[in-house]
Parts: structure tokens; C-alpha cells; sequence
């Protein structure tokens, strides 16, 4: 493999590589490119952008869209789907750090 290669070889395993094009996001999603376009605009997923400026988004990113698109599928209004979504995110994120908290606190406890 020649070595210009390497580097796009290995962001394929990386999900926040921003390996799609908003025409291919949505249609892995099964939205348009305005529902895209409408996520961002509410600060769920902010897509990178191109050299020429164009819309670039990650697996990581399309995960999220596409929980607010389940939410908005439900019939959720797309501004309040963005908030649960974030919302459902800053609680994965606490209860996170709280388990990584309890195990440090356990291992302080079984080292006096």
C-alpha cells in the first residue's frame, strides 16, 4: 500500500472521522439533507466542513441524527428531539463518570 494511503486507511475504523457527504449521510439515514441541515442548525451535531465548504459527518455524528430522527419519527417537534437527545447524552455521560468515580473510590477503599 503506497504510503499516502496510510492515513485515510486508518480513519476508516474511526468513528469520528468525517468520512460522508451530506447527500450520503441522509441516505444512510433515510432523511434529507434538510433534516441535516436542521440538526445542526440546533447545535445537536455541528458537521466538519471541506476545503470547497462543504458538510462532512462522522458515524458518531449519524448515531445521534439518527436517534433525533427516531424521536421526530415519533412525532416529536425536531428542536425538542435535539434537546432529548443532548439531554440523553450529558446522563450517559454523568453516569459515566459517576461508575469510573465508584470504581476509584473501591479501589482506594481495598488499598487501606
Amino acid at each position: 500500500m503506497p504510503a499516502e494511503n496510510a492515513p485515510a486507511a486508518g480513519n476508516l475504523d474511526d468513528d469520528d472521522y468525517p468520512a460522508y457527504t451530506m447527500g450520503r449521510a441522509a441516505d444512510v439515514l433515510g432523511t434529507t439533507p434538510a433534516f441535516l441541515r436542521a440538526v445542526g442548525e440546533a447545535e445537536l451535531i455541528t458537521p466538519l466542513r471541506s476545503e470547497g465548504g462543504h458538510r462532512r459527518y462522522s458515524r458518531r455524528q449519524l448515531r445521534v441524527a439518527a436517534r433525533a430522527r427516531e424521536l421526530v419519527d415519533q412525532g416529536t417537534p425536531i428542536e425538542a428531539a435535539c434537546r432529548i437527545v443532548s439531554l440523553e447524552d450529558q446522563l450517559d455521560e454523568a453516569l459515566r463518570r459517576n461508575r469510573d468515580m465508584h470504581r476509584e473510590l473501591d479501589r482506594h477503599r481495598a488499598d487501606t
